[in-house]
């Protein structure tokens, strides 16, 4: 396709979000100015003609950095009107919503995020209030408020049939983007791409310009680093304290120099820290630059991560006060309504993202070089 000729393709609004991103991406195909910015491009580059699956696998690998918007000679006002971010942006909340179970409570998630989850809280915080009125006998610090038996049948299954649905959703993916077999070496290399985040770098090292086109920070890749470590900081603790609980029979409350704290704690302020960050970046930025329908559904996720987090220290904090039963109501609500809004969140990228990064692993490296 000639760059110097306009395509044969209906306006933007009125193409369906796969042929829409078809039409792009072979402009960008065309162009390759971009080729060094991130792993879609250098992906991109191996073929022609674009599948469905093929989008579906580039959308994935999209961190919606923006850069390639910002870079790009080929947008509004020019005639071919490129905007990579929000047409991959858009085929890349399909798929989320396409692969998940139940379909329906994914739509209507992603456009109504924020009412559904804060409605979620809310109910879950009553029920957990009322069953916090009967206190077990026996327990100390918030199992005197909450058995630890009940607290493990109620959050076990919350737990893992989420994360079945999402093992379902990552197998259709799979499917659809044409993955291979897995080795050990592809997990390897999609993990380290993930722990540096090094998709939001720009592709030179300087990070991208999420929030302003003119400037490039590394502020997102910092947030999100503080954010997902942070994560796992609080999941092992959690983790720790479940070891230390049934093989050695050490039961909460534990003290500050133990390893449920010395995990937890810090994991919670840097998810504090990271969810106001990346709240403040997303005020900021331009919401055409992504799929702005699910723009609520994106800001919820962050604001109930941010959440579990504070609601997680302020418990820690109120131990042995009169405050530790609403508290204990609150933070457990929050946790519960994250792990059964994961198969519909936007929780649920992560997953795909490694899922992406370890698809495009496994594939031959592009011809003419490449990432």
């Amino acid at each position: 396709m000639s760059l110097d000729t306009a395509p044969d393709t209906a306006p933007v609004t009125s193409l369906g979000s796969f042929e829409e991103a078809r039409r792009q991406i072979e402009i960008c195909n065309a162009c390759r100015y971009c080729e060094g910015f991130c792993s879609v491009f250098p992906a991109m580059t191996r073929q022609k003609a674009f599948a469905d699956g093929d989008l579906t696998q580039l959308a994935n690998l999209c961190h919606n950095c923006r850069g390639c918007y910002y870079a790009c000679q080929y947008t509004a006002p020019h005639e071919f009107a490129l905007n990579i971010p929000a047409a991959l942006g858009e085929v890349r909340a399909e798929s989320w919503e396409r692969l998940a179970r139940p379909q329906a409570l994914a739509r209507l998630f992603q456009s109504h995020g924020v009412a559904m989850a804060g409605l979620l809280a809310v109910a879950l915080a009553c029920f957990f209030w009322a069953l916090a009125a009967l206190k077990p006998e026996t327990g100390a610090g918030f199992y005197a408020h909450l058995a630890h038996n009940t607290m493990v049948a109620i959050f076990v299954p919350a737990f893992l049939a989420p994360l079945g649905l999402i093992a379902l959703s990552i197998r259709d993916y799979w499917r659809e983007t044409g993955g291979g077999r897995v080795r050990l070496i592809h997990v390897l290399r999609a993990l380290d791409s993930a722990a540096r985040m090094k998709n939001l770098s720009g592709g030179h090292g300087e990070g991208c310009n999420f929030e302003q086109g003119d400037r490039f920070s590394d502020r997102r890749r910092v947030f999100h680093q503080l954010m997902m470590y942070g994560f796992l900081l609080c999941f092992a603790a959690t983790a720790s304290g479940t070891v230390m609980h049934y093989a050695f029979g050490w039961e909460a409350p534990y003290p500050l120099f133990s390893l449920p704290k010395l995990f937890g704690v810090p994991g919670g302020l840097m998810m504090v820290a990271g969810a106001a960050g990346l709240v403040w970046l997303k005020l900021r930025a331009e919401r055409t630059l992504g799929a702005a329908r699910v723009w609520g559904g994106e800001m919820a996720f962050i604001l109930l991560l941010g959440a579990v987090a504070l609601t997680g220290l302020a418990l820690y904090a109120a131990t042995g006060t009169g405050l530790t039963g609403p508290l204990l109501a609150i933070h457990l609500a929050c946790v519960m309504v994250l792990f059964l809004l994961m198969p519909f969140s936007k929780m649920v990228h992560g997953f795909f993202r490694l899922a992406a990064l370890t698809v495009e692993a496994g594939k031959p490296a592009p011809a003419g070089g490449g990432e």
